[in-house]
């Protein structure tokens, strides 16, 4: 995934099925500029991890 489609994902109204390490995630920000995004797996919201949105897919 590129840093505008994550940042048009985190901003939605609308849930998005994205994964990350085969695990469903919620995109919580994006930083266009480094190409990264703070995330959480759905079912562990307070585990917050900054990934390169590289490795998000949206299924």
């Amino acid at each position: 995934m590129d840093a505008k489609r994550a940042q048009e994902i985190s901003r939605s109204q609308v849930m998005a099925n994205v994964t990350c390490n085969g695990r469903q995630v919620y995109i919580e920000h994006v930083d266009q500029q480094n190409s990264t995004a703070t995330i959480h797996p759905l079912d562990e919201p307070n585990n917050k991890q900054n990934v390169d949105v590289s490795s998000l897919i949206e299924q």
